[in-house]
């Protein structure tokens, strides 16, 4: 499948917001992301589902689905940027028109559970996304991060990377949580983690587990290991591998993380 690169954000341009996982409980990040996105030039137009709720998912999986889709058929919407993750966007992937996403590619950016939407998109759709800051956990933050506000124009404004070469990856139990259905690339990458709160045995089986699938370890030629928060120094895991090891790989669940290009070299 060719991959579709989307076009780079420019001042004036229009950002949706979606809820394609979990609920928000207060919109007071969200009004904080909004003022901070007009402040710099930029029109926000919220999905309409951004203040649904149902159990712990931001309104039923129609409700997410149809926001989705509507979200991407808009023209005027030249942006995505996930609302928050938590749960909820394995329930919509087999049901989502992979079609509709590659006739109207536009950047789509969020990490945890989005990195479901990241690789799927890039899988069926040939979309590549971002893996990067969303509204509620960074741009609706009080006091945000410069880093992560500053990597993430460099990247979808300017289209510039710190690291060379192709990343793959995400949330590593989300990924875990992929398994089943056919979501890896066909071509050749950097595997890149994040995880938080998870005991060293549950990230060792996650790894084992992905590293089982014949694809994985053929395509995957590096690991980039990310931010693994809460969790005890877990390397050895990785170092075990005996593939090619970067440290340090600024992919995490903390205020300070880049926004990475999701399968684009």
């Amino acid at each position: 499948m060719k991959i579709i690169k989307p076009p780079l954000l420019k001042e004036g341009d229009t950002i949706g917001i979606l809820a394609p996982s979990g609920a928000m409980e207060d919109d007071t990040n969200l009004k904080r992301a909004i003022t901070f996105f007009e402040n710099r030039g930029y029109k926000v137009k919220l999905s309409d589902n951004v203040y649904s709720k149902e159990r712990y998912l931001a309104g039923s999986d129609k409700e997410r689905l149809h926001a989705l889709h509507k979200m991407f058929a808009d023209k005027s919407v030249n942006a995505i940027i996930c609302l928050r993750g938590g749960y909820g966007a394995i329930r919509l992937i087999n049901k989502i028109d992979y079609d509709l996403i590659r006739k109207n590619p536009k950047i789509f950016c969020g990490y945890s559970d989005i990195t479901a939407l990241n690789a799927m998109f890039l899988k069926r759709a040939g979309l590549v996304t971002y893996s990067g800051p969303m509204i509620l956990s960074d741009f609706g933050q009080e006091n945000l991060n410069e880093y992560t506000v500053s990597k993430f124009f460099e990247t979808v404004c300017g289209g510039k990377f710190d690291y060379e070469g192709t990343f793959w990856g995400g949330n590593l139990a989300t990924l875990v949580s992929l398994c089943g259905q056919d979501f890896i690339p066909d071509f050749e990458f950097t595997l890149f983690l994040e995880d938080l709160n998870e005991p060293p045995y549950k990230i060792d089986k996650m790894v084992t587990q992905l590293f089982n699938i014949e694809k994985i370890r053929k395509n995957t030629k590096a690991i980039a290991i990310g931010d693994f928060l809460g969790c005890e120094n877990i390397d050895y895991i990785f170092e075990e591998l005996d593939l090619p090891l970067i440290k340090n790989f600024p992919s995490s669940h903390s205020d300070r993380k880049a926004t990475i290009p999701y399968g684009q070299m």
